[in-house]
């Protein structure tokens, strides 16, 4: 558990985290400026990974001929998701690089809300891995995204207490009627999906050395 800071402008809000990147001791959200100059801070640092899969160098050129992206992106991934079932602790994220962190933290995002929109993400207990995510995603060049993931935890630092509690199914249901807001990030969510999946994916391609050991 961490306290988050969310900065907007001069109002400032904070909340607590079930998982937040750590920054140099610091939790921080806010504005893109703010998130780059923490970033750039950052960034020569981002590349570096305790934990590093080992993956046979003709597998990934075979994925990459077949032109199979859906394959390349498991490669990637599920290294990521085995080590941490076998963990079974999310502290495992932090053995890993930021590219890494991006990968593992979007795919369980993206199953979520595909599946049952951002409120099922929330009321599932994955809020914790979103904070980190805007920054990010503008790193790699998706900037809407990033917008609708700010927009997201906008809503839920507004409406925490609601939307973290405990629901019966029918009580879970209303919540898609009480929190019209989601509508429209899911929805989002849904169109700007593909191309955000595409760019992680050429981001991993191009900086495999970030990800994977190569044999």
């Amino acid at each position: 558990m961490c306290n988050v800071l969310y900065i907007k402008g001069d109002k400032y809000l904070n909340y607590i985290g079930n998982r937040c990147a750590k920054l140099y001791g610091k939790y921080v959200l806010g504005t893109p400026y703010q998130r780059k100059v923490i970033l750039s801070i950052l960034v020569k640092d981002s590349m570096t990974s305790i934990f590093l899969p080992e993956v046979k160098a003709e597998a990934l050129e075979a994925a990459k001929l077949a032109g199979d992206d859906n394959a390349l992106w498991d490669i990637f991934i599920q290294p990521l998701h085995e080590e941490l079932y076998k963990r079974q602790d999310f502290n495992f994220l932090d053995d890993l690089s930021e590219g890494q962190q991006l990968l593992i933290s979007y795919d369980y995002v993206q199953m979520q809300v595909l599946q049952g929109g951002f409120i099922q993400l929330i009321q599932n207990g994955y809020i914790g891995l979103l904070p980190t995510m805007p920054g990010w995603l503008e790193v790699v060049g998706s900037h809407d995204m990033a917008k609708v993931i700010d927009n997201v935890l906008k809503v839920y630092v507004l409406n925490r207490e609601e939307l973290d509690k405990q629901t019966s199914v029918e009580e879970f249901a209303r919540l898609y009627d009480e929190f019209q807001e989601f509508v429209t990030l899911d929805e989002e969510f849904h169109r700007l999906h593909p191309q955000v999946f595409s760019t992680l994916l050429q981001y991993a391609i191009h900086h495999t050395e970030e990800f994977l050991k190569l044999v």
